[in-house]
C-alpha cells in the first residue's frame, strides 16, 4: 500500500482509513491531543516499519492508530484513539482491522498491543472480540491501572524477505 492509498471501509462507507508518512506526525499529535488531551504519542517516530493510520469520516479525521516493529516477528500497536463524537461507531475496530491487514502483508507472525482495562475498557472488549489473547498482565504504578498485553498470531505469515 502506497502512502497516498486510502482504504474505504466495508462496514461504514463514509469512513476512510489512510496511511500517513513520517512527515505528517503533526496530524497524529493533533488527534492524540483531541482524544487524550496530550500531544505525546510515542517516544520517537523513527522506528522500523512505522505505520500511522488515520480514519476520516467524510474527510474529517476522527481516529488514528500508530505502530512499529517491536521484534523481527512482532509488530507493536503503540497507540490509537477515536475522538469522542465518533466513538462506538466501529472506527477503532476498522483501524485495528486495517492495521492487522497491512502487518500481515508485511509478514509478521505476531501483532501485540498493551491496554489499561480500567481506563480504556473498550480496547479490552475489542481485543477479545477480534480473537486476541491476553499474554501478559501486571500493575503499572505510573498509570495506576493494570496493563494487559494482547496478542494476535497470524496463521500463515508471509516471508519477511518481501522488501520490508
Amino acid at each position: 500500500m502506497a502512502l497516498s492509498d486510502s482504504i474505504p471501509s466495508i462496514d461504514a462507507p463514509d469512513l476512510t482509513i489512510y496511511r500517513l508518512g513520517r512527515d505528517r506526525t503533526n496530524l497524529i499529535r493533533d488527534l492524540n491531543e483531541a482524544v487524550f488531551d496530550d500531544r505525546h504519542v510515542i517516544n520517537r517516530f523513527d522506528h522500523d516499519d512505522l505505520l500511522m493510520l488515520v480514519a476520516a469520516r467524510d474527510g474529517d479525521p476522527v481516529g488514528f492508530k500508530v505502530g512499529y516493529r517491536l521484534r523481527t516477528d512482532t509488530f507493536y500497536s503503540a497507540k490509537g484513539g477515536v475522538v469522542k463524537r465518533a466513538r462506538r461507531q466501529g472506527v477503532a475496530r476498522e483501524l485495528l482491522q486495517q492495521m492487522l491487514a497491512v502487518v500481515e502483508q508485511w509478514g509478521y507472525a505476531r501483532f501485540v498491543y498493551d491496554t489499561f482495562p480500567n481506563k480504556h475498557p473498550g480496547m479490552t472488549v475489542l481485543g477479545l472480540s477480534e480473537g486476541f489473547t491476553v499474554v501478559k498482565a501486571g500493575y503499572s504504578p505510573q498509570y495506576e491501572d493494570y496493563r494487559l498485553r494482547f496478542e494476535y498470531r497470524f496463521t500463515d505469515p508471509v516471508s519477511r524477505s518481501n522488501g520490508v
